[in-house]
């Protein structure tokens, strides 16, 4: 996978990003221990007209850090590539790889921060420092009108990034958040190997979730 393939390319960051020492430090040691993964800013996959907006925490190790697509690799994005797809967001068959057949149908999948942070955890100052990305990313989709938080730090990131108030807007599964522009913020649970496996999330808890996001969507006839 290149950067060429992004759908938001010119506004993606660059390969060699440098903004954040610890995430810089972290990405060259695995690429001298991992020289064949991606190992770089994970840009955005899905469509470029999407009206619905999906925004994750970061990429993990082994999932999208490994084959540089977002969800892709690791436990997570087999449930959200499936619920997409039952969902009429996505078609073809999820391989666990970047280069099998999906392709997302008006959904954009983005990330709060797009490197690989140690322990799954970034911190405050590289979730504001990547935050811009974020923002961009947004901005350059004008036909989204719902966007699906993954995570409490994605609906911080999203909630900053659509100009709401985070007093105002509190994480919940399932909460949702009119924005200032009449945007649609939902929260869901990360799909996380450890959120389903104590059954803090589920495939009905999920489908809930996007049940609801399409029927803030677009209806059938007004999308082109």
């Amino acid at each position: 996978m290149t950067l060429a393939s992004s759908p938001l390319a010119p506004i993606e960051p660059p390969h060699d990003c440098p903004r954040c020492p610890r995430l810089v430090a972290a990405r060259e040691a695995l690429r001298q221990d991992n020289p064949t993964w991606w190992n770089a800013p994970v840009p955005a996959f899905g469509d470029p007209a999407a009206w619905l907006a999906i925004v994750g925490l970061a990429p993990g190790l082994h999932g999208a850090n490994r084959t540089g697509r977002p969800f892709t690799g690791d436990h997570s994005g087999a449930l959200l590539f499936a619920t997409l797809g039952r969902f009429g967001l996505a078609t073809g068959t999820y391989a666990n790889r970047a280069n099998d057949d999906v392709v997302l149908t008006g959904a954009m999948i983005l990330n709060a921060v797009k490197c690989l942070p140690p322990a799954n955890k970034p911190t405050p100052e590289e979730i504001r420092t990547c935050r811009p990305f974020l923002d961009n990313e947004i901005a350059a989709l004008p036909n989204v009108r719902v966007v699906v938080a993954l995570g409490q730090i994605a609906h911080q990131s999203a909630v900053k990034v659509l100009g709401g108030r985070l007093p105002k807007a509190n994480f919940a599964h399932l909460a949702e958040h009119r924005m200032p522009d009449g945007r649609v913020l939902i929260d869901s649970y990360h799909p996380s190997r450890y959120n389903q496996n104590t059954g803090r999330l589920n495939e009905e808890m999920f489908d809930a979730v996007f049940a609801r996001a399409v029927a803030l969507g677009p209806k059938p006839d007004q999308i082109s």
